[in-house]
């Protein structure tokens, strides 16, 4: 069994000079905006880290709040926020959000997963990055990585990051949940990748159990 104390300090000290996943960029230029981080996550969806971030800081330099942001037109969202996958559904799904976000004032009261999941386009890992990154409050956000790197690791044994989430909030302390998917969100990037991990010079190796991995470097 791996012990997550040490699975998390290795993760730490090596992931020091990686660059840092959008969601910590956009807090760094913007403070913990619950509604900046919530569109930034929307612009991630399906879509690299460099471009929606730099999709993000097009669009907040034209609106950085829902009122300003219900002020765009759809199609001016659109032309912003492209290259990003889905540009057009996402322009849409954020002038949408905008309007609700004005009536519900998130600024002011801190919403419940249930209340985030019923805003168009927000699955849980957006939810709980919302809730983690903005309120602080413990929340595993599992993507594509956590999901990929958990079960590689053999920490669950799950199909979809759903079920990943459900078994690692078994498996994970609390006190690591915000910056677990943080960490593996850096790992998925630059070592743990989809195709042809960086196996040999891993040095989560030893604990690691490879699970579906058939070709690595």
């Amino acid at each position: 069994m791996i012990n997550i104390d040490n699975l998390v300090k290795i993760l730490t000290v090596s992931t020091k000079s990686f660059e840092r996943p959008a969601a910590e960029k956009i807090i760094e230029i913007y403070g913990k905006d619950p509604y900046l981080i919530l569109i930034s996550c929307i612009l991630s969806l399906r879509t690299t880290d460099k471009i929606s971030f730099e999709a993000s800081r097009r669009l907040f330099a034209k609106a950085k709040d829902p009122m300003a942001m219900s002020c765009l037109s759809e199609q001016e969202i659109a032309t912003i926020i492209f290259p990003v996958g889905f540009y057009k559904k996402k322009s849409y799904t954020i002038k949408t959000i905008s309007s609700i976000c004005l009536k519900l004032r998130f600024e002011k009261i801190v919403p419940t997963v249930k209340q985030l999941r019923a805003l168009p386009g927000v699955g849980l890992k957006t939810a709980h990055l919302v809730l983690s990154y903005a309120y602080g409050i413990p929340a595993l956000c599992v993507d594509t990585h956590v999901h990929r790197i958990s079960n590689r690791l053999g920490l669950v044994q799950t199909k979809t990051a759903e079920q990943t989430e459900a078994q690692l909030c078994n498996v994970i302390p609390e006190k690591y949940w915000i910056q677990f998917n943080s960490l593996l969100v850096m790992w998925g990037q630059n070592v743990c990748r989809p195709q042809s991990p960086k196996c040999s010079t891993c040095p989560l190796f030893s604990m690691c159990a490879r699970v579906s991995v058939t070709k690595h470097r």
